[in-house]
């Protein structure tokens, strides 16, 4: 071979190495490029996420339905023109899931309806916490103050406590009168009191919000001078502003609020002579407790017979209602009908209704009564024990539970009550259903009197035998020539009474 032929062999063996190394560096080139491709594009999706995330928390979410809820109260204020209000409500995803933040814009809802307004959008957003100045932020508050004049709306309601400096800001932004879900509350109170006691402590309540709340406007409205008038001779240091608007307010609050706990407390002896009386009577009492509009009253209506006020309605029963009811053994026990509780009730109402909660306190069987048709039950339950743990002595009283507007309830519903709370008892208010199980558990477990009484009474003590039939429970009786022989069960007060008339008898403790 010669060697030019050679030359040219090696020339072409060079080629095509340097062919192989130019394609797998293009190969490397393209695995490296489409690493690069993939891990740019994990980039912009982690990217792409975080913004979504930044406009969720920055986007007010509307609550569809809420404008359109039925009325669920005809009273007289719904003739005149209702006030039209917007609903806002912050929440935490850290703390609070979107549902239950929705849940509970839907019970304000109620409440605003119950206070004789129309409801006409509710907002929702997401933050960490609300913004200090202006609750949902400065921008969110221009462009809830659009949303407000788009709605011609009159009121704005906020679903939490404000801060005064808060409820200023948002109303000067948004040009609407704003209102915080207590002074919603305190309202519905205001309107449905009807006893004396229950305007005293509805008022003492208000007062006590709005002492912190006062608005003024510094020494241009000053009532005195200080020291002697101005341009007398009074001395260095002695004139000025005095005495503003704002701290007459204050004063005069203070005294009002002085006058209505001195009030309210010359009112607990009535209360506690009534308790004495059935104390005295040896009379077991079942307070029946729960959350609004669970249908406490309708339950106690079928309970006793009676026909107390029963209105689809948040607060509907302020004042509390005793109504007597006659066991199957034939003793009598008294029903208590409550106030009824709501997530975060206002430190105030407890505080001033304390007096009408002691009547729990002095309960001997506590029925817990909840709505079962309501979207999340278990809820409820834990706002009703909440407020009951402020109350004191309630802790060793037995407690029933009853689900009510069974008629209401389908059948997943009944199952998961039965799953999560086995001896709960479903019941209806309306039909009649469960009602007669609900019945024979409170009278089971009432107070048994303590003395057993063997004794021969006279015919002449008729009256006496009665209250036994009434107070306590008749082992036996039989009438004979002499008198009647009784064998009962009855507090240390009747049996006294009993030994005192009767002709021969023997007292001793029950077993």
């Amino acid at each position: 071979m010669s060697v030019t032929q050679e030359s040219t062999n090696m020339q072409t063996a060079q080629g095509a190495d340097q062919s192989q190394v130019l394609r797998e560096e293009a190969l490397l080139e393209g695995q490296s490029q489409v690493l690069l491709d993939e891990s740019g594009e994990q980039a912009r999706l982690r990217e792409d996420e975080a913004w979504q995330e930044r406009e969720r928390r920055n986007l007010f979410k509307h609550v569809e339905g809420l404008g359109e809820l039925e009325d669920i109260t005809e009273v007289e204020y719904r003739k005149v023109r209702l006030e039209r209000v917007v609903l806002v409500g912050v929440y935490s995803s850290a703390q609070t899931s979107p549902d239950e933040a929705e849940e509970s814009l839907r019970e304000l809802a109620a409440l605003a309806q119950t206070a004789g307004a129309e409801v006409l959008d509710g907002l929702l957003q997401q933050r960490d916490r609300p913004d200090a100045a202006t609750y949902v932020g400065s921008g969110k508050a221009k462009e809830l103050a659009n949303v407000v004049a788009a709605q011609e709306a009159d009121t704005i309601i906020v679903d939490d406590d404000l801060h005064p400096s808060q409820r200023r800001a948002l109303e000067d932004v948004t040009k609407v009168k704003v209102v915080d879900r207590t002074a919603l509350i305190l309202d519905i109170f205001a309107q449905h009191a009807t006893s004396r006691e229950g305007k005293a402590q509805v008022q003492l309540a208000q007062l006590e919000y709005l002492l912190p709340r006062l608005r003024g406007w510094g020494g241009s409205l000053s009532r005195q001078a200080g020291g002697q008038a101005a341009g007398q001779s009074g001395g260095i240091g002695s004139r000025g502003p005095g005495e503003t608007k704002i701290e007459t307010d204050r004063r005069v609050i203070r005294k009002q609020i002085s006058r209505l706990k001195r009030q309210i407390q010359q009112m607990a002896p009535a209360r506690e002579v009534k308790r004495g009386s059935r104390r005295r009577h040896g009379l077991p009492t079942v307070a029946v407790v729960g959350y609004t509009n669970a249908g406490k009253s309708s339950l106690t209506n079928r309970l006793t017979g009676s026909a107390e006020l029963v209105e689809n309605a948040l607060f509907a029963t302020l004042d509390t209602a005793v109504r007597r009811a006659k066991a199957s053994d034939g003793r009598l026990y008294a029903l208590v009908d409550t106030v009824g509780f709501v997530r975060r009730l206002p430190t105030q109402l407890v505080e001033a209704f304390k007096s009408t909660l002691e009547e729990v306190s002095q309960s001997d069987v506590i029925v817990h009564v909840v709505d079962g048709s309501h979207p999340d039950p278990f809820a409820q339950i834990e706002a009703v024990d909440k407020i009951l743990s402020q109350i004191e002595g309630t802790e060793g009283i037995p407690r029933v539970l009853a689900f009510n507007k069974a008629d209401r309830m389908d059948q997943a519903a009944r199952e998961r009550v039965s799953q999560l709370e086995s001896e709960a008892y479903i019941v209806s208010a309306r039909t009649g259903e469960g009602v007669d199980a609900l019945r024979q558990r409170v009278e089971d477990i009432l107070p048994k009197p303590s003395v057993r009484v063997e004794a021969k009474l006279p015919y002449s003590a008729g009256a006496l035998l009665s209250r036994v039939r009434e107070y306590g429970q008749v082992v036996s009786v039989d009438y004979q020539g002499e008198g009647i022989e009784l064998v009962a069960d009855v507090d240390d007060q009747l049996a006294a009474q009993l030994m005192d008339v009767a002709l021969d008898g023997a007292v001793g403790e029950s077993q």
